[in-house]
């Protein structure tokens, strides 16, 4: 089993100066390498029909609907599950969590891994690998001792990756994005996305 994780929005609480008011974490689990591998050739195969050059990072909040239609379709044929955190930070009242965005992430990431009703085991976890050394290194020893247990092994190993290199980071940072644009009321294609995709989705947990 292979995970794959993203974001959208962001962990900051100053809502009134710009930070997100939905968080979202997106999983795009996949059974098989190979499957993996060939969904992973299909996005390189599209960067080049749109003209992009190699170097070209796929992200949902920088792509015209058009791409993001092309890219959404493109995926949908091959065979991987979804699970999304949904997280308003309206309703959160830690004042840990709104002072500190690393703890915040963190329990999020926590979160949507261990309560995943057993579909998530033996994992190989792949992560975009943003923050400084020292919070990607105590970053993945709690995660290593919040998911695993004597009775139970959630996440056989977690690596944090350059998102800029790693289309499966840029395919659940595709994801992530349809997720969080479909919460936005103020948008006019906030539904488009997420429908494209649905077939996939194994849930979508709204935080509370």
């Amino acid at each position: 089993m292979l995970v794959f994780i993203d974001d959208s929005g962001d962990p900051g609480f100053k809502l009134d100066k710009g930070s997100s008011r939905f968080f979202i974490i997106s999983l795009v689990i996949f059974g098989d390498n190979l499957e993996v591998e060939k969904t992973a050739v299909a996005i390189k195969e599209l960067r080049r029909e749109l003209g992009f050059s190699d170097e070209v990072e796929f992200k949902f909040f920088k792509s015209r609907r058009e791409v993001r239609e092309k890219f959404l379709n493109t995926i949908n044929k091959f065979d991987f599950r979804v699970r999304s955190l949904v997280i308003d930070k309206m309703v959160i009242e830690s004042d840990h969590f709104k002072t500190n965005k690393n703890s915040f992430y963190s329990y999020a990431i926590k979160m949507i891994l261990k309560h995943s009703n057993n579909s998530i085991l033996n994992a190989k976890i792949r992560i975009d690998g943003s923050g400084d050394r020292i919070f990607r290194k105590n970053f993945l020893t709690y995660l290593r001792k919040e998911l695993n247990t004597e009775e139970k092994c959630i996440m056989q190993n977690c690596k944090l990756v350059d998102s800029k290199k790693d289309v499966m980071i840029q395919l659940a940072d595709m994801i992530a994005g349809s997720v969080r644009r479909y919460h936005d009321d103020s948008v006019k294609d906030s539904k488009i996305y997420k429908n494209i995709i649905v077939k996939h989705i194994d849930d979508e947990w709204l935080f509370k």
